[in-house]
């Protein structure tokens, strides 16, 4: 699996005005081609009346696929530096166009360049993103003289609780960073003297939002 890496989870929208010119940056998270495709042919029909919608997209988790288009703007003004933020930020799987409606005054290549960089910024800055991580989820089932000491080997590790169950046993299923499992296997099992079961997955990807374990 890959590292750590980030990926746009939830689209969000950025203005900058420059020289009476509205810039309009919209972004959206994308998994293919396709998906940016109906994203920006999207964003054309709903700013129908704008001049420009320029765009670039990056796809996979070492950016794959990257596209940028200027749309009409001098070349190299408007896709290549969207393109290069979305670069600079490190986040993947990500379309972002910016709406140009134009104002009556020509902004000039380092103006375009400038207007376009600092909208694909604010879209972005208004935007969820979320750090993906390889990790396993762990179920340990124990007693419950055990479940003190598991939770404290947990909490001091960070170990996201994902779910748990009290019945004649205590269940707990947790997601652990890959790197962190076969550490916190040890542990469990050291604390709990070899009485504590644990089963887990294979590697998967998840992220956490607001506290919750996204699994992916």
């Amino acid at each position: 699996m890959t590292e750590r890496y980030h990926v746009l989870w939830e689209g969000g929208t950025g203005e900058l005005v420059e020289k009476k010119s509205r810039f309009i940056a919209r972004t959206c998270p994308v998994e293919s081609e396709q998906e940016a495709a109906e994203f920006i042919e999207k964003m054309r029909k709903q700013y129908w009346d704008a001049r420009h919608h320029c765009f670039a997209y990056v796809i996979g988790d070492r950016n794959q696929t990257q596209r940028c288009s200027d749309d009409g703007e001098p070349a190299q003004t408007a896709g290549r530096p969207i393109l290069d933020v979305i670069l600079g930020s490190g986040v993947h799987n990500i379309c972002l166009v910016v709406i140009r409606y134009f104002g009556g005054t020509l902004l000039g290549t380092g103006g375009l360049v400038r207007a376009y960089s600092g909208a694909a910024q604010e879209g972005l800055r208004n935007s969820t993103v979320l750090e993906k991580r390889p990790g396993k989820q762990i179920r340990i089932t124990t007693d419950y003289s055990g479940i003190g000491k598991i939770q404290y080997i947990l909490g001091q590790n960070q170990i996201p609780v994902m779910d748990s169950q009290y019945t004649e046993e205590v269940e707990v299923r947790v997601m652990a960073p890959l790197e962190q499992a076969q550490q916190l296997k040890a542990e469990i099992t050291e604390a709990t003297s070899g009485r504590a079961r644990i089963d887990e997955s294979d590697p998967v990807y998840y992220g956490i939002l607001e506290g919750e374990v996204l699994v992916f």
